[in-house]
């Protein structure tokens, strides 16, 4: 049977590079890697279904989803996990201390349908007593204007959400006082400046990101694995084959942490740190598959719909591949 010929969009984390770097195949297939930063791997994903596998934004998946549009089947392949305590940065002359001090507030988000800003706007809700409506949402891009939001959003009339246009950025709204906070993925650059007013909410977020897992046992998905639907369906191997692939380029990297003879991350003490982990998360840290992520996605189908993303609550089982393992297969 000739191989099948496959386009991968992925960025490259240490959880990828065994597949970019021909270490790890996916059985059946040849691979040409594109390698791409995620919002433009959401962004052609979403608006041309550009390649047979791509990383996927979550939030996107689901709102595709729940419409019935995805050309993607999701792949419990969690590419990119992140706590967001980390990325609000708030003026520090509006009187916001807290969480529930946004309320009434006007807070820049690069796109209102992104994952990040899901996850965030359902902690300023449930640990915060803030909804989603109650605050004023202006989207654009984070240091450079223009941006927009990926897919067409339906959002009920509750909700402000509003661009800031196409002259201008979070980073500048925030710094001349327009915004009263940000929720970004990456630094604004007024910040990165040391803009006087321009500070973390969080400051101290490693700490409230550990206690945040203690009290919940959620450690935030951002961007799964999506696989052509039309090809599985001519080929109903080969989401399980490309699932396989990714889940054990995942333990290979995880792996490499513990190693100990010659430290394979530049990091002094990343074995101390793997400990750490360990007892803190458990030994499978970065867990793929259905079972030991259904807490962080039944969460995050009840906050996409609690934030007017989605109309219907989503199944687990419609938005993701559930024939699969949490472990690598081993003879």
């Amino acid at each position: 049977m000739p191989k099948i010929h496959l386009s991968v969009a992925c960025n490259i984390y240490d959880r990828s590079q065994p597949i970019v770097d021909g270490t790890i195949g996916i059985e059946g297939c040849d691979i040409t890697f594109v390698h791409l930063p995620p919002e433009e791997a959401h962004l052609r994903a979403f608006t041309g279904a550009d390649f047979d596998v791509t990383e996927l934004s979550m939030g996107s998946h689901l709102i595709a989803t729940a419409e019935g549009t995805s050309p993607y089947i999701g792949l419990p392949a969690f590419i990119s996990r992140t706590f967001r305590h980390s990325s609000i940065f708030i003026r520090s002359d509006r009187g916001i201390q807290s969480g529930k001090d946004l309320r009434g507030k006007t807070v820049g988000v690069p796109e209102y349908q992104m994952t990040a800003a899901i996850w965030m706007r359902a902690i300023f809700s449930d640990d915060f007593g803030v909804p989603a409506d109650q605050i004023a949402w202006r989207t654009g891009g984070t240091n450079s204007p223009g941006r927009k939001e990926r897919m067409k959003l339906n959002l009920p009339s509750s909700f402000d959400v509003v661009p800031l246009g196409d002259n201008t950025c979070l980073s500048d709204a925030l710094a001349d006082g327009r915004l009263d906070a940000a929720i970004t993925a990456r630094a604004p650059n007024c910040f990165l400046r040391g803009h006087p007013n321009i500070v973390r909410l969080f400051e101290d977020y490693r700490t409230i990101e550990e206690d945040y897992f203690k009290r919940t046992g959620i450690f935030p998905i951002m961007h799964g694995i999506g696989v052509r639907a039309s090809l599985v369906k001519d080929h109903p191997w080969l989401a399980r084959s490309v699932y396989k692939a990714f889940l054990e380029a995942k333990y290979m990297a995880v792996t490499r942490l513990s190693e100990t003879g010659s430290l394979a991350v530049t990091h002094p003490w990343i074995s101390d740190e793997r400990d750490r982990l360990g007892r803190l998360m458990g030994q499978d840290f970065w867990p793929y598959g259905i079972e030991p992520n259904r807490v962080a996605l039944e969460a995050l189908v009840r906050y996409a719909a609690e934030q007017g993303l989605i109309s219907r609550r989503v199944s687990i089982e419609e938005l993701l591949y559930t024939n699969v393992s949490d472990k690598p297969f081993a003879l």
